[in-house]
C-alpha cells in the first residue's frame, strides 16, 4: 500500500531569497535519492515559509523491491595471469562484492571481455532507508550562505529548532546536531507560539493554518496579491505592479495582511523612481499610482501579523519611512547645488576596473564610439549622443546614487534637466543603462541607443581584452546581459551595421589597455556574440533554423534576425521538405564550391539550359528581394528553381569525365548554392 513521507525543518527566519532555491533543491535531491533506492512515488511537493522548509512525498511503497544487481569489474586480461590464476584485481573485486572468484562471470562488451558479478539484493523496509536518507538530505540543502551556531559541528542557513519526520504517520528517527525528529511542529512565532502534533501532510496544513501559518507559498502569495490590490483601491489609485517584490515578500511572512500608509507630501518633489526604490529596497513597501502612472502619496506594507490596532502599525511604518525619505530629500537638494557637468572631473577618482582604468577613461572611450555610431546611423543626433555620453556617468559621484545605486541614470536625467540640458540629452542619459534585464525596456531614442551600445560594447571588449571572460555561471561584469542588450537594441532598431567593424572600433579605443592580441580578442568577442545570438533567437524559433541562418553570416545582426524570421515562416510551406532536400543535394555536391564562370556553350543537355535559365531569372528577383530584406519573398523566388534542379539531376551526370564539362556543371550548382546560401545554410536544417 502506498504511503506518505512528511519532512519539516523548522528554523529561525531564513532569508527570503534562500527559501525558494532550498525548496527546489530538496525536491531534486529527494527524487535522486529515491531513484537510487529503487523507491517509486506518485508525487513530490515542497512548501515553506521563512521559518520552515517542508517536503512531502506521496505514493511510496512500504518495502523496497528486491533487485538483481550486476556490477562490472576489471578486464579479463587484468584479472587473470597467462596461466589462468586470478590477480589481485580479480580477488579484490570478488571480495568487495562478498563472493569468491569462482562465482565471477566473464561477459563480452564492446570494449572486450570483463569480469562481472550478479547478486540478488533483498529489499529493505522503506522507513529504514528513509532514516538513513533524510539526515543526509537535511545536511546537503544548499544555501548561498550558511552558519554554525553554539559549538555544533553542523551548518544551516539559520539555527534549526525542530524537525518533523513521518512515514505513514510514524516518526522516522534521526538527528541533525542536537535536534531529533518527531511529530511536533510549531505555530506562528508571535500569534501562536506553541507546539502541535501532526499526523500527515493534510493534517499538517490544517494545523499550521489554525496556528496562523499559511505554509503553501502559492496560496500565501495569492492572499498577498489580493490584499495589496484591495488596499490600493481604497486610496483611489491602483497598485504599481512589482512581481519581484511580491515574490520576496511571500517568503518574508507566514500569515500576511496588508496595510496602507501615507507618504508626506513634502517628499513628492523627489523623483518618483527614488521614492519607489527607497520604499521597495529598504522597507519592502509596494507603491500606489494613478491611471497616468503618477506616484500617489501612499505605500502598502505586508506585516507578518494581524495587527490589533492597524493605526499603530501604520504610524510606526510612516515614522521609519519619513527618516528614510528625509535622507533622499537631503541628497536630492544637495546634489542640485552643483551641475552634473561639474561632476565629470570626479570620475577620474573612480576606478572602473583596475586593468581598464577609471570611469572617466571609460567614458572617453565609449563617447568616441557613440559618436561613430551616430555618424553612421543618424548624424543628426551626434551632438546629443556625444553630450549624453559625456554626462551619463557623472551621477555616479552624486550623493543620491551613492545612497541609492539603483537610480543611476535616472538621477543623471533629473540633474541634467535641472541644469538646463536638452531634454533629448537627459533622456539619453537615462536610457543608456537600458535594457537592465533580458526582455526589458529598450532605449526609445537613437541618442540613448548609441550611448547604450557604446557603453556596453566597451565593457565587453575591455573585459575580454584583459582576460575577464565569463566562465560557467560566473559573470561578475554581466557580460552576457550586456551582449544580449546590444543584440536586442540593434534588432529592435533595425540598425544596419557590421558587428565586426563595431568590435574593431571598440578595441581600437581600448588598444592601450589590452593585454592580449587584438585579433584574438576580436575572435573571442564575436564567438561570444554568436552564442548569445543563438540563445536569444532560439527562444522564438527552431534551433536548426537559427543555426542555418547564423551559419550563413551574422555580421549584420538586424539582417540575421530578419533571415531567421523568414526561414521559420518558409518552413511552414507544404513543399518545404522537398525544397530543402533539393537544396541540400546541391550543397552536398559542391561543398566548398567551384570558383569558375558558368559557360552556357559547354552545356550538353537541355536540362542544363533549363536550369541555367531558371537560375538567372530567380537570381535577379531574389537579389532584388534580398536587397530590401524581404527574405521570405526571396526564398519563394529561389524555391521556384526546385523543379529545374530536380530535372537537372534526373538528366545529367554532374561528375562527367570531361574536366571542362564537369567543372562547368559544378560552377552552375555553386552559383545556385551561393544564391540561397546568402540567406541560410540549408545543410543545417533538419527534415
Amino acid at each position: 500500500m502506498a504511503k506518505e513521507l512528511l519532512l519539516e525543518i523548522g528554523a529561525e527566519e531564513i532569508p527570503a531569497g534562500f527559501v525558494p532555491k532550498a525548496l527546489a533543491a530538496m525536491e531534486e535531491m529527494i527524487a535522486k535519492e529515491l531513484a537510487a533506492a529503487r523507491l517509486d512515488y506518485s508525487l513530490i511537493k515542497t512548501v515553506g515559509t521563512p521559518r520552515r522548509l517542508t517536503l512531502v512525498v506521496q505514493g511510496l511503497p512500504t518495502m523496497q523491491p528486491d533487485a538483481e544487481i550486476t556490477a562490472m569489474g576489471p578486464s579479463k586480461k587484468a584479472a587473470f595471469t597467462p596461466d589462468g590464476s586470478p590477480t589481485k584485481a580479480a580477488e579484490g573485486f570478488a571480495k568487495g562484492h562478498g563472493v569468491s572468484v569462482s562465482e565471477l562471470t566473464i561477459v563480452e562488451t564492446d570494449k572486450g571481455e570483463y569480469l562481472s558479478v550478479t547478486k540478488q539484493e533483498r529489499g529493505r523496509p522503506t522507513h529504514e532507508l528513509l532514516a538513513e536518507l533524510l539526515p543526509k538530505l537535511v545536511a546537503a540543502i544548499p544555501f548561498k550562505k550558511s552558519m554554525r551556531w553554539a559549538d555544533l559541528d553542523i551548518r544551516f542557513a539559520r539555527p534549526v529548532h525542530w524537525m518533523v519526520a513521518l512515514f505513514d504517520g510514524s516518526v522516522i528517527p534521526f538527528s541533525f546536531g542536537p535536534i531529533s525528529s518527531g511529530n511536533v511542529s510549531r505555530g506562528h512565532r508571535f500569534m501562536a507560539n506553541q507546539t502541535f502534533p501532526v499526523r500527515d501532510f493534510s493534517h499538517y496544513l490544517e494545523e499550521c493554518e489554525r496556528h496562523f501559518v499559511i505554509v503553501d507559498p502559492e496560496r500565501r502569495q495569492e492572499i498577498i496579491r489580493k490584499e495589496i490590490h484591495r488596499v490600493a483601491k481604497t486610496t483611489g489609485g491602483h497598485l504599481l505592479p512589482d512581481e519581484a517584490l511580491l515574490d520576496e515578500v511571500t517568503f518574508l511572512v507566514e500569515y500576511p495582511s496588508a496595510i496602507v500608509g501615507s507618504i508626506p507630501a513634502e517628499f513628492l518633489v523627489v523623483p518618483k523612481e527614488v521614492l519607489i526604490t527607497s520604499m521597495r529596497s529598504h522597507q519592502r513597501y509596494f507603491s500606489v499610482v494613478d491611471e497616468a502612472g503618477k506616484l500617489l502619496p501612499y505605500f502598502i506594507t505586508v506585516p507578518n501579523t494581524l495587527a490589533e490596532d492597524p493605526n499603530v502599525v501604520v504610524k510606526g511604518n510612516e515614522r521609519v519611512l519619513r527618516a528614510r525619505l528625509s535622507d533622499a530629500r537631503f541628497f536630492f537638494d544637495e546634489d542640485r547645488k552643483v551641475t552634473l557637468a561639474s561632476r565629470i572631473e570626479g570620475l577620474k577618482n573612480v576606478v572602473y576596473q583596475q586593468k581598464l582604468g577609471t570611469s572617466f577613461e571609460k567614458m572617453e572611450r565609449f563617447r568616441a564610439l557613440a559618436e561613430l555610431l551616430a555618424e553612421q546611423l543618424n548624424p543628426s543626433v551626434k551632438s546629443q549622443a556625444s553630450r549624453a555620453a559625456l554626462l551619463c556617468k557623472a551621477d555616479l559621484v552624486s550623493g543620491m546614487v551613492g545612497e541609492f545605486p539603483e537610480v543611476q541614470g535616472i538621477m543623471g536625467r533629473e540633474y541634467a534637466l535641472h541644469d538646463g540640458e536638452e531634454p533629448a540629452v537627459a533622456q539619453a542619459i537615462a536610457e543608456h543603462y537600458l535594457p537592465t534585464q533580458a526582455g526589458g525596456e529598450l532605449p526609445a531614442s537613437d541618442a540613448g541607443a548609441f550611448v547604450s551600445l557604446a557603453d556596453k560594447l566597451d565593457t565587453i571588449c575591455g573585459c575580454f581584452g584583459v582576460g575577464l571572460i565569463p566562465t560557467g555561471a560566473a559573470d561578475p561584469y554581466a557580460l552576457r546581459r550586456a551582449t544580449i542588450g546590444i543584440i536586442s537594441i540593434i534588432v529592435d532598431k533595425g540598425y544596419r551595421l557590421s558587428l565586426e567593424t563595431l568590435v574593431d572600433n571598440a578595441l581600437n579605443q581600448l588598444s592601450a589597455k589590452l593585454n592580449r592580441p587584438q585579433a584574438e580578442v576580436q575572435k573571442d568577442v564575436l564567438d561570444f556574440f554568436r552564442g548569445r545570438l543563438v540563445n536569444l533567437l532560439a527562444n522564438d524559433h527552431p534551433t536548426d533554423v537559427v543555426e542555418a541562418a547564423i551559419t550563413a553570416g551574422f555580421d549584420d545582426l538586424a539582417d540575421v534576425a530578419a533571415r531567421v524570421t523568414a526561414l521559420a515562416a518558409f518552413r511552414q510551406r507544404e513543399d518545404y521538405q522537398a525544397l530543402t532536400a533539393a537544396f541540400k543535394r546541391v550543397c552536398n555536391i559542391v561543398k566548398d564550391g567551384v570558383d569558375a564562370p558558368v559557360e552556357p556553350s559547354l552545356f550538353q543537355d537541355e536540362a542544363e539550359h533549363t536550369l541555367y535559365k531558371a537560375f538567372q531569372e530567380a537570381k535577379v528577383k531574389a537579389e532584388a528581394e534580398t536587397a530590401r530584406q524581404a527574405y521570405l519573398e526571396a526564398l519563394a523566388e529561389i524555391a521556384a528553381v526546385k523543379w529545374a534542379v530536380d530535372g537537372f539531376f534526373d538528366a545529367v551526370m554532374v561528375m562527367a569525365e570531361d574536366e571542362k564539362i564537369r567543372t562547368n556543371r559544378l560552377a552552375l550548382l555553386t552559383a545556385i548554392s551561393r544564391l540561397f546560401g546568402r540567406i541560410a545554410d540549408f545543410a543545417k536544417l533538419s527534415g
